[in-house]
């Protein structure tokens, strides 16, 4: 069990790649906090694995919300071990015709809420003097190939990533990036299907990923295999682009 009596904080956890994260977790032996906007999707998850694993209702571009929801992980659990931050939207926009609200929206959840989880997550593992946090980018932000506020929030996180790993390393705190390519996830879902074939004829390896590849790669950072490992992007994409 590689995370036995860990307590970890995964965002987007109602679907989607937080959903398989909060799986791979739970069944490593750890507590879980199972964050996720839609409060109903959180809980669903979270009744999956009984008490080890609890559902919270959060809106992660809201600085209030996650503070609500970081004091009641620590005062549930005791302490956060692991942060993991799916939490991501996206909308079909040509660059030219993208409204405000739509490059706000996106902005604010992928990376302001990715900001904001590092930033309040980071303070409890400061007083412990140890942590890691595991965000989630995306390939389109190395190729361009998305929506202009999708690439930008992701290229974004990546950025922050490297940032904070440097500062919060002498503090025993490990900051990593998962990069995936296209994954079989409800998002996809909005894709017009020749997208999503040029995607697949892109990718080395044939095939989507799935949600379970981006849930083990987070499992290894999170651990002591990985104990020498910050500040870095880690791309999980069948090969179709490279760090």
């Amino acid at each position: 069990m590689k995370h036995q009596g860990k307590v970890v904080w995964v965002t987007g956890a109602g679907q989607g790649i937080g959903q398989a994260v909060v799986k791979q977790f739970a069944q490593q032996g750890a507590k879980v906090a199972a964050i996720d906007i839609n409060e109903s999707a959180a809980c669903a998850t979270a009744e999956v694995w009984g008490g080890n694993v609890i559902g919270i209702g959060c809106d992660v571009s809201d600085s209030s919300s996650v503070r609500d929801a970081m004091a009641t992980v620590a005062r549930t659990f005791g302490k956060v071990d692991i942060m993991v931050n799916c939490a991501g939207v996206g909308s079909v926009d040509a660059f030219i015709d993208t409204p405000d609200e739509n490059w706000q929206k996106v902005i604010g959840v992928n990376l302001t809420g990715t900001f904001v989880c590092c930033r309040e997550g980071a303070k409890v593992m400061l007083e412990q003097g140890k942590g890691s946090i595991i965000n989630v980018a995306s390939t389109a932000a190395m190729t361009g190939e998305g929506p202009s506020h999708y690439c930008a929030s992701k290229a974004g996180v990546m950025g922050l990533t490297r940032s904070i790993a440097r500062e919060l390393a002498p503090n025993g705190i490990r900051v990593n990036t998962i990069v995936p390519g296209p994954t079989n996830t409800p998002m996809m879902a909005d894709i017009p299907d020749e997208w999503t074939q040029a995607m697949v004829d892109a990718i080395p390896l044939g095939r989507m990923g799935e949600s379970e590849d981006i849930a083990r790669v987070a499992s290894f950072l999170a651990s002591d295999d990985a104990a020498f490992v910050t500040g870095q992007n880690i791309a999980v994409n069948g090969g179709m682009a490279f760090i």
